[in-house]
């Protein structure tokens, strides 16, 4: 049955360590509270989660000079940053829906226990063996990478003279000149020109990665530097099952600078989901196509709908998938003295995420 105001005093008794803990609970249903047990049933929130890439491209002091020195056509000549999508993940969890919670009274027999996990949903009936859904691990961010301007190396492929001078041409030709001296001095290495040879193979790899780098810091005053980075972030939208269709709801927004933004923030460009209920479950009903009713004083638990569900961003679908959800669904019930009868009581499992169950059968068996 639905909780009143005073089966609501029992449950928040009863649960609240399956709540501020964020751990499973065993409860018993006993004498010392009345062979009562409350619980919460799921809604099930849809997990939006979206992996961008930044890509930051900043212009060399040299850039001017890149043609005349190195013959590159198209050095970065602007600071920009510019950012994309680069994948969508959808997933689902459950939550606890404040307006469905009750309590479950079982008759003195065998003792029945539950399973209680947190927002006190219930994960099982006379088991702790728990139904776990599965997942999809998301992407992991990547931060960007040092420029070759900020390694070490890029300190000492500065001479003392190219940092005295004044003038923007005279510097660029100076480290014009120290990358085509790095790259003589690599190939007499390589060749065994050079006058002094490093003593061993371990030698010879730290003198070169050394002149690489130092190029590399040089090369980047001319051509400009580029780092690339990847952020993740999960958005959450839980509809509220009314409507079979839902189309293209702004759930948030992309900027082309700032990345994933509020749906308000007119910044971005829109991030669209849509969502189509494709099964809603009828109530049960017997050899004459009579709807059978929930047993009275049952344990209620959810028989979910199934939905399709889109998003989409720039005029493209970038992910898809069928999902289930309670809100899509209905409710039934089980009678409590099918897991209070002594010679074969029952057991069920339920997912966290619908409220549905996922296994029913018989303890011991």
């Amino acid at each position: 049955m639905k909780c009143s105001a005073t089966i609501k005093a029992l449950m928040f008794a009863l649960i609240p360590l399956a709540a501020n803990s964020q751990t499973v609970q065993k409860f018993s249903a006993s004498k010392a509270n009345e062979y009562g047990i409350p619980y919460s049933l799921p809604n099930t929130v849809l997990d939006i989660t979206v992996e961008t890439e930044t890509v930051v491209r900043k212009p060399g002091e040299f850039y001017k000079y890149a043609r005349r020195y190195f013959n590159i056509a198209d050095p970065i000549t602007t600071e920009s940053t510019t950012v994309s999508v680069k994948s969508i993940i959808i997933g689902t969890h459950g939550e606890a829906n404040p307006d469905d919670r009750y309590l479950v009274s079982f008759k003195p027999g065998y003792v029945p226990f539950m399973m209680i996990g947190p927002d006190g949903m219930p994960l099982a009936i006379n088991t702790e063996n728990k139904f776990t859904p599965e997942t999809v691990t998301p992407p992991t961010p990547i931060m960007a990478e040092p420029t070759p301007l900020e390694t070490p190396a890029a300190r000492q492929a500065m001479s003392e003279e190219i940092m005295q001078s004044q003038s923007t041409a005279k510097r660029a030709e100076l480290a014009a000149a120290q990358i085509f001296a790095l790259r003589q001095s690599r190939n007499d290495l390589i060749t065994g020109q050079a006058e002094q040879m490093p003593p061993d193979g371990k030698a010879m790899e730290l003198i070169l990665n050394n002149i690489n780098d130092q190029e590399a810091a040089l090369m980047a005053m001319f051509a400009g530097t580029v780092q690339t980075s990847t952020d993740v972030v999960t958005l959450s939208y839980t509809p509220d099952g009314t409507d079979d269709s839902i189309r293209r709801a702004v759930i948030a927004r992309i900027s082309p600078t700032a990345g994933v933004v509020d749906a308000d923030d007119l910044s971005g460009s829109p991030l669209y989901l849509s969502l189509n209920v494709t099964d809603r479950p009828d109530m049960p009903v017997d050899a004459k196509g009579a709807k059978i009713e929930i047993p009275r004083d049952a344990f209620i638990y959810n028989m979910p709908g199934k939905v399709n569900v889109s998003v989409e961003f720039d005029n493209r679908t970038l992910a898809s998938a069928s999902v289930e959800m309670a809100q899509y669904g209905i409710q039934y019930g089980l009678k409590p003295n099918t897991f209070t009868d002594k010679k074969a009581p029952a057991y069920a499992i339920f997912d966290p995420t619908t409220g549905a169950i996922v296994e029913l059968g018989t303890v011991n068996q």
